[in-house]
């Protein structure tokens, strides 16, 4: 690939989404893209190249975009940060918040659903003392294909054998052929919508937990700086923010500290969640 093709589509790829790319990564892009030129009809990703040079056609840009932000997901996925927070943050929230009797949850890089399926699968576990809870578990991406497929909640064999345990297959799912069908009381708990990080936040609401698991790995400093402080604005002082087992706050910015022991939970930094939650 030429290098004025890899600065083209990299320099779109990163005012659309954020995502940086560097020249290592020219596999990626020839991975995910050449597929997109086949649909099009294109001989390769050069052509595919060309054809956005001079059309700019939005559509295509959708797709590129979409074909290299779209991250794998699974069920449970790395399991400490589903165990923190069903043994620390909801406790914590079902005592802080018994009044309002309303708790709100952003999974901010949705994809496929797995993540957000998984924690509205933690409170049905625990039923009997959240039935009577506004429980919104938001969950958002910049694909809509990613969230058609998370919207529909169904899955293949492969798709439910990641993480899943089989109990929790089993209670939640009925098989049909080849695919597994969440039950409808788990999807109902979860809304999508597609959204971009790079975009204002205002209309989100305000949340008690975010999970923003693997994205900002691929955001160059100053986004990531960014999209954490606007973060913290959305979150309650006493709430927690999940991140990827490789990404981390420090160095980055001060909203946020990290929880001692506690790997990939960070809290606000003029907050008291760790009293709040018994992880002092």
């Amino acid at each position: 690939m030429r290098s004025e093709d890899f600065n083209y589509i990299s320099g779109v790829l990163k005012d659309r989404s954020g995502l940086m790319l560097t020249p290592d990564k020219v596999y990626l892009l020839e991975s995910r893209l050449t597929p997109l030129a086949r649909k099009q009809g294109l001989d390769g990703l050069d052509a595919l190249v060309q054809k956005v040079r001079m059309s700019r056609d939005e559509a295509l840009l959708k797709d590129i975009t979409e074909a290299m932000t779209t991250n794998e997901s699974f069920f449970f996925r790395d399991n400490t940060p589903f165990d923190l927070f069903k043994n620390y943050v909801m406790p914590a929230m079902h005592k802080e918040r018994a009044a309002q009797k309303r708790l709100r949850v952003w999974c901010a890089a949705a994809s496929s659903g797995q993540e957000p399926y998984s924690l509205a699968m933690l409170f049905k576990e625990q039923w009997h003392k959240w039935q009577d809870w506004r429980i919104e578990i938001v969950g958002t991406d910049l694909s809509t294909e990613v969230l058609d497929k998370a919207k529909a909640g169904r899955y293949s064999q492969f798709e439910v054998q990641r993480g899943l345990p089989i109990q929790m297959l089993i209670k939640n799912f009925t098989q049909e052929g080849d695919a597994w069908q969440l039950n409808s009381d788990i999807r109902n708990m979860v809304t999508f919508k597609p959204f971009n990080l790079l975009s204002n936040f205002v209309g989100l609401g305000s949340f008690d937990v975010i999970f923003c698991r693997n994205v900002l790995i691929y955001f160059e400093q100053p986004t990531k700086k960014d999209v954490l402080e606007r973060m913290r604005k959305t979150l309650g002082k006493d709430g927690a923010l999940f991140l990827g087992a490789a990404e981390t706050v420090l160095g980055i910015t001060d909203a946020f500290r990290p929880v001692k022991g506690q790997r990939g939970m960070y809290v606000p930094s003029d907050g008291n969640a760790e009293e709040v939650m018994g992880l002092q």
